[in-house]
């Protein structure tokens, strides 16, 4: 019963997580998706960017994200939505300021959202 709970758990994530990624479109002039299956698909590939290719850019980059005090992550997940960009064929961004803008506009989009669903609800 745990794993069809964790599986719709899942779901749910991405299905907000495409929601995000239309929201954040929508606000921005400069990014653009073609439709909600499209930002499903843009939620996934840059969840698994950041569990896959960030961990080794961070550990590659620590001594400019100390001299940055931090804030050189921010070019870090700018990189990873340009390539997101590159390889979803219905996703565009117009460059580097509007995948920064995107990566902290959907950041707190996906705050907002993972705060609405509570931690432990029973009747999710």
């Amino acid at each position: 019963m745990a794993s069809s709970s964790s599986a719709l758990n899942i779901v749910l994530q991405l299905i907000l997580g495409g929601v995000a990624v239309l929201l954040t479109s929508y606000l921005l002039p400069g990014v653009h998706v073609a439709d909600f299956f499209t930002g499903i698909v843009i939620a996934a590939l840059i969840a698994l960017l950041n569990i896959t290719i960030k961990p080794i850019l961070i550990i590659l980059t620590i001594p400019i994200t100390i001299v940055t005090l931090g804030l050189f992550l921010l070019v870090i997940n700018a990189l990873l939505i340009l390539i997101a960009a590159a390889i979803v064929p219905g996703f565009s961004v117009d460059g580097f300021w509007w995948a920064l803008f995107f990566g902290l506009i959907l950041a707190i989009i996906n705050s907002l959202l993972g705060v609405s669903l509570g931690g432990n609800n029973k009747w999710i």
